[in-house]
């Protein structure tokens, strides 16, 4: 339906291919284990489910697993607790299919109905959620909720990957939403990318890793920090970035994609940062891997060496 094809992903959830970008919206190793894991349990919305109200922002709101997953979370805890929702999506076909194959019937009530009511009309309005779905480009959407002063306690920043679509993973793109991020709240996304990373940094932000799912690359939270609270003092460890993680930020796979005014198109955003990157004095990143990897072989081996030595 919508050109967009419909795949089982291995936890028996459903995603779509889209053949515009040439990926699936979600893993394939599990859409809804996805949501749960990459979003929902990094941003630790269940320990804020007792608040008088949750506000979320979901960025390409898609199928509306993130969404589903996070409201399912929240009224598990909470029946009544209230939610303030704002999703950007550019495509309405792609929620309005997931309704019409009934990939939103798995998830407890109401959630459902919410899905549905979102797809078919973009405003939900009852006492437990205030819901909208703002369509279009989300350079632009982004800017009305930013002069609205929207701060959510939770982001979820899940568009295409930053070579499909690098438009809404810009340094001046992630700039504004880290402006509607709350002072105790978090950011997750499924990228790992060093250009992605490097920009939520220039945005102030503070950023760490998620556990990997079903993949070996894990994926980044990010947060405000210095109005940090006692929820990440806990997790610093398990959150910190690998060694190579940290080089891997010193290389020119981590310069930003950059779109001064917010309308520039794909292939205009890549050619600026393949010449930035092509002008930089940073090492490159084909060089510092097989580095790396050299490194890491002498490693082992000396390891290995030792290991004898000692038996």
């Amino acid at each position: 339906m919508n050109n967009f094809q419909l795949e089982k992903t291995a936890d028996g959830s459903f995603t779509f291919f889209s053949p515009e970008f040439g990926e699936a919206f979600h893993s394939r190793y599990g859409a809804r284990q996805e949501a749960e894991k990459k979003f929902v349990e990094p941003t630790q919305l269940v320990g804020k489910a007792e608040q008088p109200a949750v506000r979320l922002l979901d960025i390409c709101y898609g199928l509306g697993y993130n969404t589903g997953a996070a409201l399912a979370a929240l009224w598990a805890v909470n029946p009544s607790c209230r939610v303030e929702w704002v999703g950007l999506e550019l495509d309405k076909r792609v929620p309005s299919s997931a309704i019409a194959h009934n990939l939103h019937l798995d998830w407890p009530k109401p959630v459902p109905d919410i899905l549905a009511e979102l797809a078919n009309s973009g405003q939900v309005k009852i006492p437990t959620i205030n819901a909208e779905l703002l369509l279009g480009d989300a350079r632009k959407t982004i800017q009305v909720l930013v002069t609205a002063g929207f701060e959510a306690d939770a982001i979820f920043l899940d568009p295409f990957s930053p070579p499909s679509c690098p438009q809404l993973w810009t340094i001046e793109f992630l700039a504004l939403v880290a402006r509607c991020l709350k002072n105790k709240g978090f950011l997750a996304t499924y990228s790992c990318s060093a250009a992605v990373r490097t920009a939520l940094m220039a945005a102030g932000l503070e950023i760490g890793s998620t556990a990997p799912v079903g993949r070996r690359s894990p994926g980044t939270l990010a947060w405000w920090p210095a109005r940090e609270n006692e929820s990440i003092v806990g997790k610093r460890s398990e959150l910190r970035l690998s060694e190579q993680e940290l080089e891997h930020l010193q290389t020119r796979a981590a310069i930003p994609y950059r779109d001064p005014n917010l309308c520039d198109g794909a292939d205009v955003i890549r050619q600026r940062r393949n010449i930035e990157q092509q002008q930089s004095s940073l090492e490159p990143t084909s060089q510092w891997k097989k580095r790396s990897a050299a490194d890491r072989s002498i490693a082992n081996k000396n390891n290995q060496i030792t290991k004898v030595k000692a038996e």
